[in-house]
């Protein structure tokens, strides 16, 4: 694997480092060794999909607050989103910037999202399929986000005009420190 930091300290993108030949390719997409020797928290307590039907559903921007905050990997493993990830660290120099990284099943890109941070994805394709590992088992009390359009952030999103949102992820609020 092929650890490459963001702007974002502490969120990487992973790149899969293919053995290739004629049948196709094998790499590793997930080392626990690897990932501590990063730094990085290689704890999984579980493993989530989610299937977006529509090019332009967009979901996000979620995170859980403490004492649940998680970190996640993620992997497109089918089709293409846009993903975006929100320092939310108030001590974090980086406090309020966003990173967003083009993640297909082609390029098998994944991205690593630290503890306070806000997550959100924009499918770029029908029936994108993203794989997650999280650190910490989802616990609803938790759950928080952040408007996906908040003005605070400023989130470039491709798909603009064509946004498929659900009525949760278009209520959350705008954010406040």
């Amino acid at each position: 694997m092929i650890f490459k930091e963001t702007k974002l300290a502490g969120a990487f993108m992973i790149e899969v480092q293919r053995l290739e030949d004629d049948r196709g390719f094998f790499g590793r997409s997930f080392c626990r060794h690897e990932f501590a020797g990063q730094g990085l928290n290689p704890e999984v307590a579980q493993c989530n999909i989610s299937f977006n039907r529509d090019a332009g559903t967009l979901r996000g921007m979620h995170y859980q607050a403490a004492p649940h905050a998680e970190e996640k990997l993620l992997r497109c493993t089918r089709g293409g989103l846009y993903d975006v990830i929100v320092d939310l660290r108030r001590e974090s120099p980086t406090f309020k910037q966003w990173v967003a990284l083009e993640l297909t099943e082609d390029n098998c890109r994944m991205l690593y999202i630290p503890k306070g941070f806000a997550h959100g994805f924009q499918t770029l394709v029908d029936n994108t399929e993203i794989f997650y590992q999280m650190s910490e088992f989802y616990h609803p009390e938790s759950a928080r986000g952040v408007r996906w359009n908040d003005p605070v952030f400023g989130i470039q999103w491709p798909m603009g005009g064509r946004v498929i949102l659900s009525d949760r992820d278009r209520d959350w609020p705008d954010y406040s420190e």
